[in-house]
């Protein structure tokens, strides 16, 4: 895998789990400087100490991705703390298992939006001045889902949509500057973003829905991710599946949203 991440500053959204988590470790062994922002400060403080035994420096900012404002002082803090910002990871994300019609509660929907694509918007807002100062990467965490129609899914798959339209429109608007936009879409990764699904009802599942043990592990996704990001790779799809299913969505549309019924049905 590529490196080059020593002594660069990162903030990772989401970090307190899964994906980020993951990604806050590997990094960590990069003697990266750390910003590591979720919303529990115990888990936060427990991944600073596992982060800084492995030689970064690391701080932890408790927010709120789906408030502007906590999105602002978490760039503030980072750069106050380090003196200027290399990359940003918008990772933190919310998801949901129920179909349309059954949705007791169309808030599910918002929620998930809120935290998938503005809690990706504001915290890219407060960190590009200081992405185009050091010629920085933004990554963001959508998801294959972000690239078709998944059953029970509808919700998460208009913010990855979304998330993933935003990041090409500003890729083709930072043109004239050093900052890299890589859109990751992972395939289904085991986290415990699953067990916190919200449901018909809108409340958390409590278990995870997928059989986790046909699925890729976050450590194994950080790792791509990590490559990507060192690479300034434009997308980043981790699982054939996924790559075969955005040339098919253009030949035979049909095939894929049977596959995608399939994978759901199967919880994997």
């Amino acid at each position: 895998m590529a490196t080059g991440f020593e002594g660069k500053t990162i903030i990772i959204t989401g970090a307190s789990e899964g994906i980020g988590r993951a990604l806050a470790l590997d990094l960590a062994g990069q003697r990266a400087r750390l910003a590591l922002a979720a919303r529990s400060a115990d888990r936060l403080e427990e991944l600073a100490r596992d982060c800084e035994a492995r030689g970064a420096e690391a701080i932890t900012v408790t927010c709120d991705v789906s408030a502007e404002a906590d999105c602002q002082r978490l760039v503030e803090e980072t750069v106050a703390r380090f003196g200027a910002l290399d990359a940003l990871v918008a990772n933190a994300g919310r998801t949901m298992w129920s179909e349309f019609e059954a949705l007791e509660d169309l808030r599910v929907i918002e929620q998930v939006m809120a935290v998938n694509y503005f809690g990706a918007v504001y915290c890219i807002r407060a960190a590009l001045p200081h992405l185009r100062r050091s010629g920085g990467r933004l990554a963001a965490i959508a998801s294959v889902a972000g690239l078709t129609g998944v059953p029970a899914r509808s919700g998460y798959c208009a913010s990855k949509h979304a998330l993933i339209g935003f990041c090409d429109s500003l890729r083709i608007e930072l043109a004239d500057s050093d900052v890299s936009v890589t859109v990751v879409a992972p395939d289904f990764v085991v986290s415990e973003i699953h067990r916190r699904a919200l449901g018909s009802d809108g409340q958390p599942l409590g278990q995870s829905p997928m059989q986790e043990d046909k699925i890729m592990t976050a450590e194994r996704c950080a790792e791509l991710i990590v490559d990507a990001m060192a690479k300034r790779r434009r997308l980043l799809v981790t699982s054939a599946r996924g790559r075969l299913g955005r040339w098919l969505k253009l030949i035979a549309p049909g095939l894929i949203d049977r596959i995608a019924r399939k994978a759901i049905e199967e919880r994997r």
